[in-house]
């Protein structure tokens, strides 16, 4: 059980985070300084923020249970993003530090017009709500079982509006230059925490566990799957073909065109810088995902390799919380904790900024009655303002979104945690069709956007493959077909690639109209 020296640390880092932030943040005149940081962030610092942004509890709790309960056949993916970024960093960048641009689908706004432009940026907004309003709702989870443990009557909605109120603090106040530096801090405590638990478990393992490991088949790092059928590499996530093409189209979509992360990498100081920003996460975020499997690796070890059931737990992302409960010391338990804070306040601060910078540059000063407001020299304290209230309203509507989610088994939980997987693919596509095609105009590429979304909609939940009787299309829950034993959907991997294939296909089609 926490003792008093875990909740001191957790209170401790809580309003130390809030009072570090307000005071890395510096104070703002203008949206530039508190969307972009004035342009002029060191490259080593957006790169730590941005793996902490694109680590969530998900992350810290999911991926040990994926080595509990698996092999280390997931590192693939890293390689596949590693990949992605390289082509960000050589296709994507340059355009964006042409101009003066502000955000993602300014570079579409620039293209195609003021309706893809917002088209897309409403898209970023729904997907972002969706994907962090489960992240944080995530978080809640081990801090729930903690409480109930200790006889607190806490409710979900409680731990997460003291989780968001802290971290709206700093974000509204600091900007993006306290989102990025309390990032590097964050990243710091639940790196640290890992480092901490592995540490704990290597004393308390067999000497000979990685050899229990091996003989398990868990160290498996390679699914090659060269013998294996078609429908085998279409299915499985893991496959070393699925992993670094799929994960590589996939890392392609997430930072090249999600305004959670090119926002980050416009707040370099030139090009050379922003081309570092994206590479370097990646080789940070393979060590930080073997780190976090490695622990995965040591807690079967630690428990004897017995069943999630057995141990009594629901699921396996519940295996590592309690290992942080009940078998590391006191102040430990605390810091482990603090570290699945920290996640979800990084990811929950940086969408915080991002939804607030598109709202305002994307769609708020695009109306057309914003420019007679314009006309009239809107002063850049005004826009600054505006600026913070869209920062205090995405707050107050994640906070509502995650107290949605206090059923675990709720379905609409996978969803929002697969949401970008029915968005990524077409605005991967716009923004390559834009690149490469230059024929397309704004009716285009609008027409073969939404219809890409409708058609992966389509896809992910209609699209199975069952062992005896081949590919199975078309029914929905309820249906007969739902109970018949073995079938697989196609590996979230390839969602993107197949959706930006998609809106290539249509958009260049579309385009033969008017050559």
């Amino acid at each position: 059980m926490l003792t008093t020296l875990d909740y001191v640390v957790i209170v401790l880092y809580l309003a130390g985070v809030a009072a570090f932030g307000v005071k890395a943040g510096g104070r703002q005149k203008s949206t530039a300084d508190y969307f972009l940081g004035n342009r002029d962030l060191p490259w080593w610092a957006v790169c730590f923020s941005v793996v902490a942004t694109e680590t969530s509890t998900l992350t810290v709790i999911g991926i040990p249970a994926v080595a509990y309960g698996g092999s280390l056949t997931f590192l693939q993916l890293t390689f596949g993003y590693l990949l992605g970024r390289i082509v960000v960093s050589m296709c994507f960048l340059p355009r964006y530090f042409q101009g003066e641009l502000v955000t993602a689908y300014a570079l579409l706004g620039d293209r195609y017009g003021d309706a893809m432009r917002s088209t897309a940026s409403v898209t970023f907004l729904v997907t972002r709500l969706l994907a962090d309003g489960v992240r944080l709702f995530a978080t809640a989870i081990p801090l729930k079982v903690i409480a109930d443990s200790a006889g607190l009557d806490i409710s979900y909605a409680s731990i997460i509006t003291v989780i968001a109120l802290f971290t709206i603090v700093y974000t509204l106040i600091g900007g993006i230059k306290a989102v990025v530096w309390m990032d590097v801090v964050q990243m710091a405590v639940y790196l640290g925490g890992a480092v901490v638990a592995v540490m704990v478990l290597l004393g308390q393992a067999p000497g000979d566990w990685w050899a229990q490991a091996a003989e398990a088949g868990k160290t498996q790092v390679l699914y090659l799957a060269s013998n294996e059928s078609l429908s085998t590499w279409l299915t499985s996530p893991y496959a070393l073909v699925t992993a670094v093409v799929g994960g590589a189209v996939f890392s392609m979509a997430s930072h090249g065109t999600d305004q959670l992360i090119v926002q980050r990498l416009l707040t370099c100081r030139d090009e050379r810088d922003g081309k570092k920003a994206p590479i370097g996460p990646a080789v940070v975020a393979i060590f930080q995902f073997a780190l976090f499997l490695g622990v995965g690796l040591l807690l079967w070890s630690y428990y004897g390799g017995v069943s999630i059931a057995d141990l009594g737990l629901a699921r396996g992302d519940e295996i590592f919380p309690k290992f942080i409960i009940e078998g590391l010391p006191p102040g430990v338990s605390g810091l482990l904790l603090a570290g699945i804070v920290a996640a979800a306040m990084s990811t929950l601060s940086s969408s915080l900024n991002s939804l607030a910078s598109s709202s305002v540059f994307d769609l708020f000063e695009r109306m057309p009655w914003f420019g007679r407001i314009r006309g009239e020299e809107t002063s850049a304290t005004r826009s600054l303002f505006v600026s913070r209230l869209f920062t205090v309203f995405w707050g107050i509507v994640f906070i509502f979104f995650a107290t949605l989610f206090e059923d675990r088994d709720n379905p609409v939980v996978e969803l929002g945690l697969a949401i970008a997987s029915f968005t990524y693919g077409g605005l991967l596509g716009v923004f390559l069709l834009g690149l490469f095609n230059k024929a397309t105009n704004q009716t285009d590429a609008v027409l073969s956007f939404v219809t890409t979304v409708i058609v992966m909609i389509w896809v992910i939940f209609s699209v199975w493959h069952h062992p005896g009787e081949g590919w199975i299309v078309w029914f929905m829950p309820g249906d007969e077909a739902i109970a018949r034993e073995g079938l697989r959907a196609i590996a979230w991997p390839w969602y993107t690639a197949i959706g930006a294939g998609l809106h290539l296909v249509l958009g260049s089609l579309l385009a033969l109209r008017h050559r």
